[in-house]
């Protein structure tokens, strides 16, 4: 029997919230292509998102060290395909990043992944933890991510010329 029986609202609500997350994720990053990057708009997310730490405070949210071990390396596979969708272009004076089509598909199975792993998760530990967990899985996915964003911003800015930026 579930550790959460009995708050089936909050299921399907969380559900919902994360499918119009990813919708708007998807969204932001096509209309995000249409304007010039830069290095705020790479590191600005992890930065924003690292406030989150703060529900770690509570201690129904708190996890054991293995979960949390389990929830980076998770984390750290999700990352891999969407650092391998995201490229940039130099155009016009300025860096753009690419657009990608596999991009949305690769959100969208990645949303219908974690919903998976999170109704699997939830049977086994309560539903804070279970947002604690799936919060430390999405921050070790948008690290390497952004981080290797911001490695290739850098490396297309030296090699464009300085008179062109």
């Amino acid at each position: 029997m579930s550790v959460n029986a009995g708050i089936p609202n909050i299921q399907f609500i969380s559900t919902i919230v994360a499918v119009c997350m990813a919708l708007l994720v998807i969204v932001v990053r096509m209309k995000a292509s249409k304007k010039p990057t830069s290095l705020t708009k790479i590191l600005m997310p992890p930065i924003g998102m690292s406030t989150g730490f703060f529900m770690f405070l509570a201690p129904e949210t708190r996890l054991p060290w293995l979960y949390v071990f389990i929830a980076v390396v998770v984390g750290g596979i999700f990352s891999l395909p969407l650092i391998a969708t995201s490229k940039f272009e130099y155009l016009n004076g300025n860096i753009y990043l690419k657009r990608s089509k596999g991009f949305p598909l690769i959100l969208l199975f990645l949303l219908a992944l974690r919903i998976g792993l999170h109704n699997y998760v939830e049977q086994y530990i309560s539903l804070p933890q279970t947002g604690g967990a799936f919060f430390i899985l999405a921050f070790a996915m948008i690290v390497p991510w952004r981080y290797v964003m911001y490695v290739r911003y850098r490396a297309l800015l030296q090699q464009v010329p300085k008179t062109m930026l």
